[in-house]
């Protein structure tokens, strides 16, 4: 009987144990014109992150090269009015595959790991006008809701939610862009 309810709890176990490759990856839109979505976003929201702490409002500015990859700048103003910013690259991470790109940063991180200082750019949804996205990444961490504009109609904000938690992220602990309003004027240089 002992052998009988070993057996049992083993194959219990055995039925809970993993043996898929974890969650399904959120759907990417499958084809992105590289030369429609250069230019200027405003990121409207973001999940906490690590690279981004003490940023009240970004955006990306992002320009389609010779090469086919975009240079990226990536811009970030502080609650007291102040800037930095990020130079980098973002190139397909298939070839001939323009949702899923690779982003690496011209830091000293980059400079010392080449070939693991890279982040996944996932594109989710781009409107059919390229006036609003949703890029994230393949383990969900990752989470940008963007706009040509730095404000946006309650519609399209909720539209750029749904979208974001139909693909299985947190929506909750997004950090929305802090008002103009908000924010300390930048110094005069």
């Amino acid at each position: 009987m002992r052998r009988v309810a070993a057996l049992l709890a083993a194959l219990v176990l055995a039925g809970c144990a993993s043996h898929g490759e974890g969650p399904v990856p959120p759907r990417t839109v499958e084809a992105v014109d590289l030369a429609r979505y250069q230019g200027t976003w405003y990121e409207l929201a973001r999940l906490p992150m690590f690279f981004q702490r003490g940023c009240a409002q970004s955006e990306a500015h992002y320009n389609l090269r010779d090469d086919g990859s975009l240079g990226v700048l990536n811009r970030c103003r502080t609650l007291d009015g102040n800037w930095k910013e990020a130079h980098g690259n973002a190139v397909p991470q298939v070839d001939g595959r323009t949702d899923k790109l690779w982003v690496r940063f011209d830091n000293w991180f980059s400079r010392l790991l080449p070939g693991i200082a890279k982040g996944e750019y996932w594109v989710l949804y781009v409107d059919d006008d390229y006036r609003t996205a949703v890029v994230g990444n393949p383990d969900r961490k990752y989470l940008w809701l963007l706009s040509r504009t730095p404000v946006v109609s309650e519609k399209t904000r909720e539209q750029l939610l749904e979208v974001a938690e139909e693909q299985g992220y947190d929506t909750d602990l997004l950090i929305w862009r802090t008002p103009d309003s908000a924010l300390t004027p930048s110094p005069s240089p």
